[in-house]
């Protein structure tokens, strides 16, 4: 099954496409990273460990230019989430949020925006969750909050939940949100570790109300390699098609 291109409806509801990746802060082969998200042709970007310390927006807006995106949010704003766009999106809001912090333990955020494409008004979050269970089950909590709170009947969350489908905190999300890879597989399912992926630890959801029409690991896609995937980071990349209702 091929995965459906970036469009727009007879009704001008929009067909996305949504890529959740740990880039791993830039530390490993950049141009392969930079033709992974060139070739999965991306409307928005959900970035995790993007770079936070020296030249961090330098180093964001290269990855994002060499890759056919902009800026919208996060980076080391987020503690470590970001979220680009395609020049399709108009961005009508962005914050990022800073999570309480467990001493002894990274600080972690959320990288999040509202945008439109054509009618349809979407809320967007990146996360990178806690590798402390109580603490990511906490912030599985927060995060639906926060989905809740930004006024949008139609929204899409991803990000490395470090925690595999049967842990507490991702079925807490996947039970007031759809988990895209279990609605609809496509590609391939495990994210970690590229050289020998056994768990799926990486994940996109959507609000009820979305139409998930494929979502997985974009192996095979033209323009994609596997020499690539495994040189990029040391996670796998997730890719989804939404269609995003216009009420």
């Amino acid at each position: 099954m091929e995965l459906p291109n970036s469009r727009t409806g007879t009704d001008g509801s929009p067909t996305l496409r949504v890529l959740t990746y740990n880039i791993r802060s830039l530390r490993d082969d950049t141009d392969a990273l930079a033709r992974i998200i060139t070739a999965c042709a991306p409307d928005l970007v959900l970035l995790q460990e993007a770079p936070r310390f020296f030249r961090w927006r330098k180093k964001l807006a290269a990855l994002a230019a060499a890759s056919g995106q902009v800026i919208l949010t996060g980076g080391a704003t987020a503690a470590g989430p970001a979220i680009l766009c395609s020049l399709r999106a108009t961005v009508e809001r962005t914050e990022d949020v800073l999570l309480p912090r467990t001493s002894g333990l990274p600080r972690r955020g959320f990288a999040t925006a509202v945008v439109r494409f054509g009618a349809a008004r979407l809320g967007v979050l990146s996360c990178h969750l806690s590798l402390q269970q109580a603490e990511r089950h906490d912030q599985a909590g927060l995060l639906l909050d926060r989905l809740a709170g930004m006024g949008v009947e139609h929204a899409v969350a991803g990000g490395d939940l470090n925690e595999r489908p049967d842990g507490p905190c991702f079925r807490r999300l996947a039970a007031d949100l759809q988990d895209c890879r279990a609605t609809a597989p496509w590609g391939g399912e495990h994210t970690f570790t590229p050289a020998d992926p056994r768990r799926r630890i990486d994940a996109l959801f959507a609000t009820k109300g979305i139409e998930v029409l494929g979502c997985g690991v974009p192996h095979g896609l033209p323009g994609i390699t596997e020499a690539d995937l495994r040189a990029a980071t040391d996670h796998l990349p997730v890719l989804a098609a939404l269609r995003i209702p216009t009420a």
